[in-house]
């Protein structure tokens, strides 16, 4: 059973999703029919990606009612902008093969260029009102950054997805987060992050951590699920990803355990404070020169 949390507008969705970053296009479509027949309802994907077309494809050949999954994506920055984000919308719902998308998130805060980013957020608020998207939010977005983002726009985000895990745990935005009533949803919540390609070197997979190993021996669970359960019981949304069949039915099958306070105590200690992937505050994302094609 994949539980749903229930956002601060009302909609309720799962909260282990399965996520299709670095997913090939050609591995798309079959990872997530098989994401879908072992029991995930909440599949997150994003136009830079590039492999929104083959998401709904892969929602289509499970044969799982459209209206029993949730969908969440992301708008690329290359698509900011008022008008910009609104078509932005019809690109991936098109791809997709959608009339609405249950969760539309803008991808980076993109601080260097604010101005482009309230105006996509706005964007999103007016797609909410026609009835397009059920919910919006933001991902990577910084206490300061959210701060900006009400200052300036009417709508709460529903969501704030980062990178989180037990070597990362960014207590500062979780705190914003709750402040706020925004839900903390993890990227690379089991870790995998620590081997972005590009940012840093030398680093140690939170998967082959001591503590999580003993903690995983002891509940006869794996370290991947161990951290998800960590996740799931601090009120937060996971997004593994993988494309082998037999983690992806692990890293749903999370609910028939529980972790005790000493457990999650030792793990939260496990925190670095050293990000694996971008800081949203020290690139620019927009040089990055991703153009998000039409559907």
């Amino acid at each position: 059973m994949n539980y749903p949390i229930t956002l601060n507008n009302g909609v309720s969705m799962p909260t282990v999703g399965y996520g299709v970053f670095q997913s090939a296009p050609e591995e798309t479509a079959v990872a997530v029919e098989t994401a879908l027949k072992a029991g995930y309802r909440h599949i997150d994907t994003s136009a830079g990606y590039g492999n929104e077309r083959e998401v709904g494809e892969g929602i289509r050949r499970s044969g799982i009612d459209r209206d029993d999954v949730f969908i969440e994506t992301k708008v690329w920055v290359s698509d900011y902008g008022y008008d910009e984000t609104l078509h932005a919308f019809e690109k991936s719902a098109a791809k997709l093969g959608v009339s609405q998308i249950d969760l539309l998130i803008l991808h980076q805060p993109m601080p260097q260029h604010f101005e482009r980013t309230l105006n996509a957020y706005r964007a999103l608020e007016q797609l909410l009102a026609d009835g397009k998207v059920r919910s919006i939010g933001v991902s990577n977005f910084m206490p300061h950054h959210l701060a900006a983002l009400r200052a300036q726009t009417e709508i709460i985000p529903a969501v704030n997805q980062v990178e989180l895990h037990p070597y990362f745990t960014q207590s500062a935005v979780q705190r914003a987060n709750a402040e706020h009533g925004i839900l903390t949803q993890a990227w690379s919540p089991i870790g995998g992050i620590t081997f972005y390609p590009g940012w840093g070197e030398n680093r140690k997979s939170v998967l082959e951590d001591e503590t999580i190993g003993r903690i995983a021996a002891e509940h006869g669970k794996t370290p991947a699920q161990v951290m998800l359960r960590w996740h799931l019981q601090q009120g937060r949304s996971v997004i593994p990803k993988s494309t082998n069949a037999q983690r992806i039915a692990q890293n749903i099958d999370v609910f028939d355990f529980a972790l005790v306070d000493d457990d999650l105590n030792v793990i939260n200690a496990l925190d670095r404070g050293v990000r694996g992937g971008p800081d949203p505050d020290a690139v620019d994302p927009s040089t990055w020169k991703l153009e998000i094609p039409e559907a």
